[in-house]
């Protein structure tokens, strides 16, 4: 798996114990988080600056020490502004849900017949400190960190419950079966974002017109289907010159730009930078 796959396939943590920590600044290959979605849940905590993240039709924007709870199965992607945030993936189910008096509780999460808050502050101290020593447990990984982790994911959902963070999922404003269409449109940007892909393409794949996809898009995304489209074309092209030994010709046509200088205008539209600043700066990080 890639690191812009939509629908993520990866094994988060290990088959035993399905959980993994990511610590993400302005060097990672996935800092600017691209839409996709997962089958396990996901904590995203801010360490410093800010974020912009869009959960299905939802936008927050995240400030140093803000705690993000991510469903499964939800669209997410996000714009940092400086940065530096991390993110623990799990899997519940295996991880929690041994006993009837976890399953009871979870279950309701697992079937969607409640939805969780999905941002917490500084106002939500004692789920923060909770959160704030799960982290450090899953980056410290001292001896016994799995049975601290375990005991403090826990007390996590026991905060939720407690002080009821969540509501019931018929007060959820969502439209899940449009969000649904949206999936599709973005496994084909990933499958086909090397070749010619047009409006009508990807509207089609939504079962929309192209007129009422656009808006779709743009709402949920925050960008216009081929804005979106370029832009993923050059997280890829990014990824190709930081992963192979390429040049920017050739990162351009493998994703999909057939004109170089429309290339290289696009490049500085979305990076502020051109291909060959981004190379030097690969080749010369200190710089």
């Amino acid at each position: 798996m890639h690191y812009l796959d939509y629908n993520e396939k990866k094994q988060h943590g290990t088959e035993d114990f399905p959980l993994e920590y990511y610590d993400i600044d302005e060097r990672h290959p996935r800092y600017r988080m691209p839409f996709h979605w997962h089958k396990e849940t996901e904590l995203v905590h801010v360490l410093e600056g800010q974020i912009h993240l869009y959960l299905d039709d939802r936008e927050y924007l995240a400030s140093a020490g803000d705690l993000l709870y991510i469903t499964e199965g939800v669209i997410h992607g996000g714009e940092p502004e400086n940065c530096i945030y991390e993110c623990l993936v799990f899997d519940p189910k295996p991880l929690l849900m041994h006993t009837h008096a976890t399953r009871s509780f979870l279950r309701k999460i697992e079937h969607k017949q409640i939805i969780v808050q999905e941002y917490f502050t500084k106002s939500h101290s004692r789920l923060l400190r909770r959160s704030e020593q799960l982290f450090t447990s899953v980056r410290k990984k001292a001896p016994g960190w799995e049975l601290t982790t375990l005991g403090t994911l826990f007390e996590l959902y026991g905060i939720i419950f407690q002080k009821e963070y969540y509501q019931p999922a018929e007060t959820d404003h969502m439209d899940h079966g449009k969000m649904n269409q949206l999936k599709p449109v973005l496994e084909y940007i990933e499958t086909y974002y090397h070749t010619p892909v047009t409006l009508k393409d990807l509207a089609h794949m939504a079962g929309m017109s192209p007129k009422y996809f656009c808006r779709f898009f743009q709402a949920v995304i925050h960008r216009t289907p081929i804005d979106y489209l370029n832009y993923y074309r050059i997280e890829r092209a990014c990824y190709l010159m930081e992963t192979e030994d390429i040049s920017v010709t050739d990162a351009a046509y493998r994703c999909g730009f057939n004109d170089s200088s429309y290339f290289v205008r696009s490049f500085k539209k979305y990076k502020q930078i051109t291909p060959k600043q981004y190379m030097k700066r690969l080749n010369n990080p200190s710089q």
